[in-house]
């Protein structure tokens, strides 16, 4: 087995063991709520409302779709997920080709890169994750406008080449890339924050002579990355709710959305609601303070 088979094996199985929780995630994402606030505790021990959390909303799905509802969009994702790894991988040995064709191959005589590596390692990156996230976005928007039919029970968005059609047939080309910039951008930011702290970590803040450098630095990926992802939230929250604004679904319209004329528009709105971070974490949900729950709407106003 090659090592592209073997990675695209893996990519594909951890597509379906974490389809469930993207699914719950995109439905609070929207601002889907089915399941009232219950009186609970926090991590320290304060009463609060909560809302359900990941297993709690999960087994809502469950109840009413059965446990294939979790997988609701998994096959647009499964092809989103190929392509764009094989475009990813592509694009990033188009590149060591072109090195070889000049160079010749490289000893790396540095243990650790220079920031003239670390800049062009990762604008090369930047690049392949560009190029398959442009690829591979209709895909995307097809995925998220399947798992948001949950709302209002529709069944317009029932496969993927009917999809593709119903897109076309009602937005054109353009709708294939509904929310397309907020996505590129938050990947391109997240992708430039993680590579220059992590650089930056274990440059100057890393003594390379300690032993058990190498899990160390990997620590400090792994930390870095998740700031990154932190910081770029809004960027995924504005892009997944323009994929499905407007598109005709229940989840895409009042009262779950005003019709935004851009994404800059649904930025603004989300930020003076104080929803930047709807969706950010699925454990230990707080019910927002100062909003109402609309049991008829199942949401907040």
């Amino acid at each position: 087995m090659s090592a592209e088979t073997g990675s695209l094996l893996l990519g594909s199985a951890l597509t379906v063991v974490s389809h469930p929780l993207m699914f719950v995630k995109v439905l609070v994402q929207v601002g889907h709520e089915p399941l009232p606030p219950t009186l609970g505790r926090n991590i320290f021990g304060r009463q609060v409302y909560q809302l359900p959390g990941l297993f709690a909303y999960a087994k809502h799905i469950i109840k009413i779709d059965g446990k294939m509802g979790l997988f609701t969009g998994l096959t647009p994702r499964m092809c989103s997920g190929l392509i764009g790894t094989i475009v990813h991988s592509s694009v990033i040995q188009k590149y060591q080709e072109a090195d070889q064709s000049l160079e010749g191959e490289k000893d790396q005589k540095e243990r650790s890169p220079s920031l003239q590596q670390v800049i062009d390692e990762t604008s090369r990156e930047m690049v392949a994750r560009s190029a398959a996230t442009i690829i591979t976005h209709p895909f995307h928007v097809i995925t998220l406008r399947c798992m948001v039919q949950f709302i209002g029970r529709e069944t317009k968005y029932s496969g993927v080449f009917d999809s593709i059609l119903t897109v076309y047939r009602e937005e054109g080309i353009l709708g294939f890339f509904a929310g397309l910039i907020p996505r590129l951008l938050g990947d391109i930011i997240s992708l430039w924050l993680c590579n220059m702290l992590t650089h930056l970590i274990n440059a100057y803040a890393l003594d390379n002579s300690v032993s058990h450098m190498k899990e160390m630095k990997s620590y400090s990926q792994a930390v870095t990355g998740f700031f990154a992802s932190m910081v770029t939230y809004p960027f995924v929250l504005v892009s997944n709710l323009m994929a499905v604004n407007s598109c005709g679904l229940a989840g895409g319209l009042p009262p779950y959305a005003p019709a935004y004329a851009s994404w800059l528009d649904c930025w603004k709105h989300l930020s003076k609601e104080s929803n930047l971070s709807r969706g950010n974490s699925l454990f230990f949900r707080k019910a927002p303070a100062g909003k109402t729950y609309s049991v008829q709407h199942k949401r907040f106003y």
